[in-house]
């Protein structure tokens, strides 16, 4: 008994001190394998920052040799290739390379597990596996018969940027570009008609090129080409989308022959705004929401619902952008920073850049405030700033914009190889062809003809050729489409979109001087030139109109009012050319707003009335009266 009482105590003494130890050598091994785990976590950490940054030397590589082959090409005078094209060129190679020349790795599950979920697909999805937490974030949804075939290379994942990187960091440095280096007189003198052509001109080919492109869809369905849902609403939005122009090419050597500057007015001006335009209009069409079961039919109220949406945002976004401009006009005027042109020409930036984000965090449209802040800023907040931060500002968004616009027409061609829900539809590319072809006819001689009847200066027929022929589809027409490419539909606008910007952007953009000579308008560059050996650059002698010549900072710098002879013959000269609406406008602006907001003008002690003369010695600056008087 007392030897079986011990061997029993033996055993489990045994067992007790065998289970510490097994214990331990099972925390010794789960150590080993959390630090084998932490190491490769480290090791692909560095793998994923090394490969970003390979991602992004590709582009910086790509921009440096656009601008080497722009410069061959400014020295050469080759002018049937804009930079744009060329960087659209250079992508494509890239992107062939990364699609076909980089051997693709596949880490997905060939027989992925199947669930149930009694909503739909959640954004971010927490598993539990053995024990660990993993996070796993929501791509995009897969056909059932491409699952087996879906690209895990990671350079392809990784070039394809998120579409709010265009929207937030490179569309605001060329919207706001535009507008603040608006050329004012020209403009104005225009503006009724630039007015016409954005909002009614690009309403118009919406609903030209969403209708015909219906009609296409209902014979692709017809014919058995299409294999999804496709809406009239989609085929709506995708008029709106591809009615934003970019003439960019086309204004750029303008610009280099100094071709007509009241085409040139009419055809930047109807670019400016109608890329506004045709964002507000794509969000109201995105808006329209019918009620009952069919959210697809027409329906009275959800239309003037859309209406109201569109006015709304365009109207709200506008007061945004205004009023972030007066908000720095009235800082830098009553402020000190022109002392410390570094702070001011930050505040300026910043500011400036602000003014999108706050817009789309409110719900309004980014595009549209920021171009009229740029506007703002231009008109007030240019006048109070230090001579030296004048420069800054537009050097700074000068590049900001030469670069952003680059680097997007460089991603489009990447894009064309790297994005990987391409839907190609020979009968939607041809059927958009057309349409674009008819809504751009259907938007530009009617509307031509119309002003024409209340115009002074008359459009003319080759005029109005040229602004058909310079309707270019470019960056805001693929930042739209690429936004959201979820569904079938919107895959098969996105690619047709990239078909139409490379088309445009090449065969129209290079044809423009061409068709320039073809139409009989004039330019203002002479053939001969002369080699100036001294300090490198080629001198042209310029015969026709400079349209950079209200730019000129005499005075009241970016003025509206830029001629010969004094000011107040300027100012006689552009209210007769002006549009009634601003002739109006401009009476209140010189007597009121400028005093109020910059240090130019007239003093508000002498156009205010005499019982407002402490707010009006409140208001004007020290600098006014000095300018004043000095006039």
């Amino acid at each position: 008994m007392a030897a079986g009482a011990k061997r029993r105590t033996l055993s489990l003494l045994e067992r007790s001190l065998r289970l510490p130890v097994a214990l331990l050598l099972a925390s010794g091994a789960n150590g080993e394998d959390s630090a084998m785990e932490e190491l490769a976590t480290e090791k692909e950490a560095e793998e994923s920052h090394r490969q970003d940054s390979v991602n992004l030397l590709t582009f910086i590589l790509l921009l440096t040799l656009t601008i080497l082959t722009i410069w061959l090409f400014k020295h050469r005078r080759v002018r049937f290739l804009h930079e744009t094209g060329l960087a659209m060129i250079y992508g494509l190679l890239v992107g062939v390379i990364l699609r076909y020349g980089i051997p693709s790795t596949s880490y997905h599950n060939k027989n992925p597990p199947s669930c149930a979920l009694k909503e739909g697909p959640v954004s971010t999805l927490l598993l539990n596996v053995s024990g660990k937490f993993f996070e796993y974030t929501l791509k995009g949804e897969i056909n059932s018969h491409e699952i087996h075939n879906v690209e895990q290379n990671d350079m392809l994942r990784k070039v394809t940027f998120d579409p709010e990187v265009f929207f937030n960091i490179l569309l605001p440095p060329i919207i706001f570009h535009a507008g603040y280096s608006l050329k004012k007189r020209h403009f104005f003198r225009n503006l009724g008609s630039i007015i016409t052509y954005a909002f009614l001109g690009t309403a118009i080919s919406c609903f030209v090129i969403g209708n015909l492109m219906y009609g296409v869809v209902k014979l692709m369905q017809a014919i058995g080409q299409l294999t999804d849902k496709f809406y009239y609403t989609d085929c709506l939005f995708f008029g709106a989308i591809i009615s934003a122009t970019d003439p960019v090419t086309v204004l750029a050597i303008f610009n280099e022959l100094h071709a007509d500057v009241d085409l040139y007015a009419l055809l930047f001006g109807e670019s400016v705004m109608n890329d506004a335009v045709a964002i507000v209009l794509s969000s109201s069409i995105v808006a329209y929401q019918p009620s009952g079961a069919n959210t697809h039919t027409f329906d009275a109220a959800a239309f003037f619902k859309s209406v109201g949406i569109f006015l709304g945002i365009f109207s709200g976004s506008f007061a945004m952008g205004a009023v972030t401009g007066v908000v720095t006009a009235l800082v830098t005027k009553f402020t000190k920073l022109h002392c410390f042109p570094l702070l001011e020409t930050a505040l300026f930036f910043l500011m400036s850049w602000s003014t999108f984000l706050l817009a789309e965090a409110c719900g309004f449209t980014g595009v549209v405030a920021v171009l009229f802040c740029g506007i703002t800023q231009a008109h007030y907040t240019y006048n109070n700033l230090s001579e030296e931060s004048t420069k800054r500002t537009k050097q700074l968004f000068e590049v900001l914009h030469f670069l952003a616009e680059n680097f997007i027409f460089s991603y489009m061609g990447l894009a064309l190889f790297t994005f990987q829900n391409h839907i190609f539809s020979p009968i939607f590319i041809i059927g958009a062809f057309i349409a674009i072809f008819i809504g751009r006819a259907s938007n530009i001689y009617p509307l031509s003809f119309l002003l024409n009847l209340g115009r002074r200066h008359k459009i003319s027929g080759n005029f109005q050729h040229m602004m058909m022929f310079a309707g270019l589809r470019g960056a805001m027409a693929f930042a739209l489409a690429i936004r959201d490419t979820a569904t079938y539909a919107r895959q098969m606008m996105f690619t047709t979109t990239l078909l139409i910007v490379f088309f445009t952007v090449w065969v129209f953009g290079g044809g423009t001087t061409p068709m320039l000579s073809w139409l009989h308008i004039s330019v203002g560059q002479n053939e001969e030139s002369e080699w100036d050996g001294t300090d490198r650059r080629w001198e042209y002698h310029r015969v026709g109109v400079d349209p950079d010549q209200d730019m000129q900072q005499c005075g009241d710098s970016f003025q509206v009012l830029q001629g010969d002879g004094t000011q107040a013959e300027g100012q006689s000269k552009t209210k007769q050319e002006s549009a009634w609406l601003f002739r109006l406008w401009y009476t209140f602006d010189h007597n009121y707003l400028k005093p109020i907001l910059t240090h130019s003008g007239p003093p508000l002690t002498t156009t205010l009335p005499a019982c407002c003369g402490p707010l009006a010695r409140c208001l004007t600056s020290p600098q006014a009266y000095e300018l004043y008087c000095t006039e």
